[in-house]
């Protein structure tokens, strides 16, 4: 299968390539070249002077489109995934809540069922398991009936269960905490520190054996705190001051400008993954939804471009696609759209181990291409080679 992208300006990791041209066959991209160029017995792509860009890689998130990971059927990831590819996102790492041992290891079995029959969404690129080793301090939106301490024949018996785990999300700070990072590092997991009360000495300790991520910075993460009069830097000066990965939740609310100003300006493009650590409600009408499985979640309020919990007490996750994170950062955070895509797609690729054949428009990678317009409205997504979702109503 041959494939020709023409007429529109490329988003190449180091500059726009104006009326470029994308060659790809049998997936994979085989030339990027600066002219239109004979490329025979190829499907034609007019992009019609948009721009195209590497796929989007969204590796936090929960749901969408009324659907969420944990609601125990291989269908609610396939929908998920295709409601995504619609928003631009052609990679995610689906996304646990905190939850009992049994419902982790039914939600890696419909992992494996979905992951095997998915064929027009978002590719999976494996499990992240969001807890349940959390400080209950911390918890946010998540249900604390099932926060625990780090538990090794628990999480020894998940991680033998399943090879779909790509990364977890655990508090540094709990007992058995770095010894469970340790773990992780050993099994090629990626570990992060998530929903904490971390200071600076237990995130370096966390940092030196393993856990290389900050968990969307600032959401459910302690920051600088006063004990016995002295104080200290918490789990997000912490994130600053390592060389740590960080992951935001890019939608305009959960930070506001100042702060997606302030992160860009200390961590830069390559170390901050945007993500939309979506609930069932991205891609839905606004109003009541539910945060987690539909079997034991919890009642959440939709408004405001945002998920909240019925008190309107704390954020319930978000709503936001991964379209809506790119145009957040252009005109929000006032970074340039070549670096917005950056952090939408090539770092996170490098965050989960597959830059090598994703998150950059680049000859031998996988031809996972976007096509979208000036305000990041998606006119195209194609997977391997495939469109998998086109909008071909001129939008106003």
């Amino acid at each position: 299968m041959k494939l020709k992208i023409t007429n529109g300006t490329l988003i190449s990791p180091y500059r726009y390539i104006r009326n470029g041209t994308v060659l790809v066959e049998d997936g994979v991209i085989i030339g990027i070249e600066t002219r239109d160029v004979d490329f025979p017995d190829a499907e034609v792509i007019d992009a019609e002077g948009h721009y195209v860009a590497p796929g989007f890689i969204d590796l936090h998130i929960h749901g969408g489109g009324g659907h969420d990971f944990m609601d125990g059927s291989a269908e609610a990831f396939l929908k998920i995934a295709e409601t995504h590819a619609q928003y631009g996102t052609t990679a995610m790492v689906p996304t646990t809540l905190t939850a009992e041992k049994e419902d982790l290891l039914e939600t890696l079995d419909c992992y494996e069922k979905a992951n095997a029959a998915n064929a027009n969404g978002a590719q999976f690129l494996g499990m992240h398991l969001e807890g349940p080793y959390f400080a209950l301090s911390q918890r946010g939106a998540q249900d604390p009936r099932y926060i625990r301490n780090p538990d090794p024949a628990e999480y020894e018996e998940v991680l033998a269960y399943s090879n779909s785990i790509t990364r977890w999300s655990a508090a540094p700070e709990l007992p058995g905490a770095i010894e469970f990072g340790k773990r992780l590092k050993q099994k090629g997991i990626l570990a992060a520190v998530a929903h904490t009360d971390a200071i600076y000495e237990d995130v370096l300790e966390a940092f030196e054996n393993g856990y290389t991520l900050a968990t969307h910075l600032y959401s459910a993460m302690s920051g600088v705190t006063r004990r016995n009069a002295f104080r200290y830097a918490g789990t997000i000066e912490s994130a600053f001051l390592l060389d740590m990965d960080v992951e935001i939740i890019a939608d305009g609310v959960h930070l506001p400008a100042p702060l997606l100003k302030l992160i860009v300006k200390i961590k830069g493009p390559d170390r901050i993954a945007l993500i939309t650590d979506a609930m069932r409600a991205a891609g839905m009408p606004e109003g009541e939804s539910m945060l987690g499985s539909l079997k034991n979640g919890l009642k959440v309020i939709v408004e405001d471009g945002v998920a909240k919990l019925p008190d309107r007490t704390s954020f319930a996750g978000s709503v936001s696609t991964a379209d809506r994170l790119v145009r957040t950062m252009v005109h929000m955070a006032d970074v340039s759209l070549l670096d917005a895509v950056r952090m939408a797609s090539a770092t996170p690729a490098r965050i989960m181990g597959v830059h090598d054949r994703k998150g950059t428009l680049v000859a031998g990678k996988d031809a996972d291409i976007v096509i979208f317009d000036a305000d990041v409205r998606i006119k195209r997504t194609i997977i391997k080679g495939k469109t998998i979702f086109h909008n071909a109503i001129p939008q106003i």
